[in-house]
């Protein structure tokens, strides 16, 4: 596993644009980055904070999670927001986010300030449509985090960090989802961060202090382990021309210093599935 950049507090969202690169954010310095094709790292979206999951836009922007939901503008850096913490009552913040292949976009919200020391409570799952409603499909969430879908759109995988266990939700027509039942675990011990599916239908889940990617089969039962060098794995993405290159992000806690959260780049023998670009309407 070769380390493609580093230096940064708290790294997440990773986000593959065939066209550009990888996109992430530091939560915890603030900012999205581009790591282009070159393996250059250029600052696109400045000081934004907090920023747990991206998604590229039809209309060529970065949708960014944090205070709000919102569509970045990577020409003229105009924000939309597409979801505010007014909409819901308690919420704190949003975390990590996917997209369908219709281009809604799925998200968590926080009901508690995750670095503030506060204790946990539940928050939600939403659902952003195409016209821009949201709709709240499922609560009882304690930390959320990874969100993906099946190769054929009818699970959606969600990561649970407080509970902890990654929910497996059936998915109707309508972009609704049914009760959430168990799909995994990681261990009692165990924190599931960011999560990505791959194009066979296995399910490749962030070990927030475990210094791995856990991959699990369709039916929930454990594949392998990837190992990782630094402890704290939050967050993965499939990359590449064929999907096959796989990076994973980490933060800093348990690493030698407080920014010495890395990208690490690595070849697997499964491509994944490539993340829609959402198609909210930005001009309502």
């Amino acid at each position: 596993m070769q380390q493609v950049a580093t230096g940064y507090g708290l790294i997440e969202g990773p986000v593959w644009d065939p066209a550009r690169g990888l996109y992430f954010s530091d939560v915890i310095n603030g900012g999205a980055h581009l790591l282009d094709r070159t393996g250059a790292v250029s600052l696109v979206v400045p000081k934004r904070r907090g920023i747990g999951g991206m998604a590229l836009h039809e209309k060529g922007g970065l949708v960014v999670g944090g205070r709000d939901i919102a569509c970045v503008s990577l020409n003229d850096g105009v924000t939309r927001t597409l979801l505010s913490l007014d909409a819901i009552a308690g919420a704190t913040g949003f975390n990590d986010l996917t997209t369908d292949r219709t281009g809604r976009i799925y998200v968590g919200s926080l009901a508690y300030r995750v670095f503030g020391g506060e204790a946990p409570r539940p928050g939600y799952l939403h659902v952003i449509d195409l016209d821009g409603t949201m709709r709240t499909l499922s609560d009882g969430v304690l930390l959320t985090n990874g969100l993906g879908f099946s190769p054929n759109g009818k699970h959606l995988y969600h990561s649970d960090a407080r509970a902890p266990l990654v929910r497996i939700y059936d998915v109707k027509e309508d972009g609704s989802v049914g009760p959430w039942r168990k799909f995994a675990s990681l261990g009692d011990d165990r924190v599931p961060d960011g999560l990505k599916v791959a194009s066979d239908g296995s399910v490749w889940v962030a070990d927030a202090h475990g210094g791995r990617v856990a991959v699990f089969n369709p039916d929930g039962t454990h594949r392998h382990n990837v190992a990782v060098p630094l402890p704290m794995v939050t967050s993965l993405c499939f990359a590449g021309d064929d999907l096959r290159d796989l990076y994973v992000v980490t933060g800093s806690r348990g690493g030698p210093h407080e920014n010495c959260g890395s990208i690490f780049r690595a070849r697997v023998d499964v491509a994944g599935l490539a993340l829609p670009p959402a198609r909210i309407d930005l001009a309502r």
